[in-house]
């Protein structure tokens, strides 16, 4: 695993030390909270789901706002989870074309990628506000509060990765290469500004434009693929349509908040556990011994262990 861009000593400023050492810090803090945050929300979120089964498995009683509840805390989940992955350089992106050029130049690229991402939160700060409004007025059917507490987990999640993003910024670029790489995507986001009557007029051919050229241009200079995905739908709906952008934002919610994504961080705890415990490892074991001899006996031990492991996952 690659060692997080925040955790190692920021080279090749010319901000000053002071401003330096400060963003240093708030990013290890903001990082070390946010983690605290997402573990303390897998441990709650794998005993509700469990008292949730055993009550209606069980003991034939189940608890009803175990699932609502559930949902509730993975948007939270969701959302800190997005902040801990753009730190640790886990969000999937293409960094093939930038590992080519050189030192100088992938940073630069590096800190306009980053800028992108600031772009993005800045362009959805406003939906999601309004969706906010929209929210606050729904209840949630068994836990009876407002839904606003559980949406504004995308404001709060949002507002942190622009911070980690501005952080990382000050931590790894200087002042001159900030400043250019700024000047570049003001002038593309002016430009796109500027010919929004000619891209209205352009109709279905302002989709290759938004859809395959700056995709493409995001993806290569290694923007996350979500942000690339995401900025480029914001903006061509802003652009050259008068669709709200708060639609966006409600298919983004819907998206997170589908509870048959809770194995995934279920499976992920479960595998944890399995290597922690040194199930995994006897599981293994065993079956090398069992069958690994005959010819073509490993596979044959990967198949065995992914039967066993899912098995008791009940994948």
């Amino acid at each position: 695993m690659s060692q997080p861009i925040a955790e190692t000593a920021p080279v090749g400023m010319s901000w000053g030390g002071g401003v330096r050492r400060t963003a240093f810090a708030l990013d290890m803090l903001i990082g070390r909270v946010a983690e605290a945050i997402g573990a303390t929300l897998v441990l709650a979120e794998t005993c509700i789901l469990f008292a949730g089964v055993v009550s209606r498995y069980v003991f034939n009683s189940p608890i009803i706002w175990t699932d609502e509840l559930a949902t509730f805390l993975f948007l939270w989940l969701a959302m800190f989870g997005a902040v801990v992955a753009l730190r640790r350089d886990g969000h999937m992106r293409l960094t093939t074309f930038v590992s080519w050029c050189t030192p100088r130049w992938g940073n630069w690229l590096g800190t306009v990628a980053e800028l992108v991402v600031i772009v993005f939160v800045l362009e959805i700060i406003v939906p999601i506000t309004a969706y906010l409004k929209v929210q606050a007025s729904s209840e949630l059917i068994t836990l009876h509060i407002s839904d606003w507490y559980r949406v504004v987990a995308l404001l709060v999640g949002t507002g942190l990765i622009s911070i980690v993003a501005l952080l990382r910024l000050l931590e790894t670029t200087n002042l001159r290469d900030f400043l250019s790489a700024l000047a570049v995507v003001g002038a593309i986001a002016g430009g796109l500004w500027m010919a929004q009557p000619a891209l209205v007029a352009m109709g279905v051919g302002s989709l290759v434009l938004f859809f395959v050229v700056i995709v493409a241009a995001c993806v290569f200079i290694g923007v996350p693929i979500a942000f690339t995905f995401g900025i480029a739908t914001l903006s061509y709906l802003s652009l050259t349509t008068q669709m709200p952008a708060t639609i966006v934002i409600n298919r983004m919610d819907d998206g997170i908040s589908n509870l048959l994504l809770l194995a995934v961080p279920m499976f992920v705890f479960l595998g944890l556990l399995m290597e922690m415990t040194g199930i995994a490892r006897v599981m293994v074991n065993f079956l090398a011994a069992l069958v690994g001899h005959v010819k073509g006996g490993l596979s044959y031990v990967l198949l065995g262990a992914m039967y066993l492991v899912s098995g008791i996952s009940g994948s």
